[in-house]
């Protein structure tokens, strides 16, 4: 297998049989093909270099729990333009537009921007990509825009209907890559995902294949065989009692956000799980997936799971890497205390290319920046993607996706696909993302 490797550089693996893509010559009348490796090694080289963390974050426990404890609230600010989808099963999504108000070419490319567990736009992590891809490239950024998709009930946006999320329902995703779709015809789509939201986008992608709106993805801290990974975050101490109750918590906090939509119909499945999910006393993450997430957090026929196993087997997206077919970079941390088993072989996909640092924790990467100040190394490698797959590699006048729609009731739909819809609905509006939700751990 193609692999780079030295003690303190990044681990990266190449398909042994690389996909070769369109880029355009310098002189754009003409294009050429090279292997996404040649294309990595020439317009990527930050990823080469070694990811050296600052001195007082030398661990992944001291990365990850910087995430959570840091305050970002005066770096990377980002004005959102929020606008809301109503779905056709009643759920809401809340997809926060940047720049809001800046004039950007309709074809700039569009970074759509999945979050994690129970964050949005608000997260550092998110920021520091968006702020410098949003920023005019005449200011040194890419000028690009960005969509994040708050999942249901994250970032304020509010429940209507009785589902929830989950690592592996995709649906939504699909529904808001419609949307923008259609808003933006011109615009390639670049899909870039953060620890859950990027195993959402993986799944995404590998479902689509040769349809996906998404013409690249770039996954960050993915964790991949969800059952194995939690199964050794469970096995120690530390990872029980400090990362799986703190996630489980943070689910617990945003769920008593929404008791009352989510219990509007008492007999409902998820009505009854949400009585016995608020009987939870610092849940880990597994005990509130056992109780609520496996039922509530994706659409029948597939849901509900008999058990946290059975969905964390199911919504995994380790096993579906083989079908990705769109250029495809991930980067996860080799001391992430939450991640610690990571596909490297990418599922023998010639698309997908495997990145695997040393260190930095759990989304954070954190090196020095001035005195005291830290910042992300893996916006950098990140920046330098987006701009290889919007601006240099040319994606043909091919349509991505099937064809849309609108049909009588006003939803926008997918031909061939009448089950699921989205139509836009009043609300939203401008707002200064930066402060993470009252009651919800930042950073996971």
């Amino acid at each position: 297998m193609g692999v780079i490797f030295s003690s303190r550089a990044t681990r990266i693996h190449f398909p042994d049989k690389p996909a070769y893509v369109s880029v355009a010559a310098k002189d754009e009348c003409t294009e050429s093909r090279l292997s996404l490796r040649n294309l990595l090694e020439t317009k990527c080289p930050s990823l080469f270099e070694p990811f050296v963390p600052s001195w007082w974050l030398f661990n992944g426990h001291l990365q990850t729990i910087y995430c959570v404890l840091g305050d970002f609230t005066k770096t990377d600010k980002v004005i959102y333009d929020r606008k809301y989808l109503r779905l056709q099963d009643g759920g809401t999504l809340g997809l926060d537009f940047a720049p809001s108000h800046a004039s950007v070419r309709e074809d700039a490319p569009v970074i759509v921007v999945l979050h994690g567990l129970t964050g949005g736009s608000y997260e550092s992590y998110v920021r520091c990509i968006v702020h410098p891809a949003c920023t005019p490239e005449a200011e040194g950024g890419l000028g690009y825009r960005a969509v994040v998709v708050n999942f249901r009930g994250c970032a304020n946006v509010p429940i209507t209907s009785q589902q929830l999320y989950s690592a592996g329902h995709t649906d939504d995703i699909r529904l808001a890559l419609m949307y923008i779709s259609k808003l933006y015809p011109k615009a390639p789509l670049l899909g870039l995902g953060f620890s859950l939201g990027s195993n959402v986008m993986t799944r995404y992608i590998a479902e689509e294949g040769e349809k996906s709106r998404l013409v690249a993805g770039c996954a960050l801290a993915c964790p991949w065989d969800l059952a194995c990974n939690n199964n050794a975050l469970n096995s120690t101490l530390i990872g029980k009692h400090i990362y799986a109750r703190g996630m489980g918590s943070n689910l617990l906090n945003l769920l008593k956000k929404h008791i009352q939509p989510l219990s509007k119909d008492p007999e409902h499945r998820v009505a009854k799980a949400l009585i016995t999910a608020l009987e939870l006393n610092n849940p880990t993450m597994e005990e509130f997936d056992n109780t609520f997430t496996r039922i509530a957090g994706g659409s029948p026929p597939t849901f509900p799971f008999d058990s946290a196993t059975d969905y964390y087997n199911w919504a995994s997206s380790h096993k579906v890497l083989g079908d990705v077919k769109v250029p495809f970079l991930a980067v996860n941390a080799a001391d992430d205390p939450v991640v610690q088993d990571v596909p490297m072989h990418g599922g023998d996909s010639g698309y997908v290319v495997m990145a695997l640092t040393p260190k930095g924790g759990h989304l954070g990467w954190f090196e020095k920046d001035h005195g005291l100040d830290v910042k992300r190394w893996v916006t950098k490698p990140v920046l330098q993607w987006l701009r290889l797959m919007g601006t240099d590699v040319i994606h043909g006048d091919m349509p991505r996706g099937r064809p849309l729609h609108v049909s009588e009731d006003g939803f926008l739909r997918e031909e061939g696909n009448d089950s699921i819809g989205c139509r836009e609905i009043d609300g939203g509006g401008e707002f200064e993302g930066m402060e993470s939700e009252a009651g919800l751990l930042q950073g996971l």
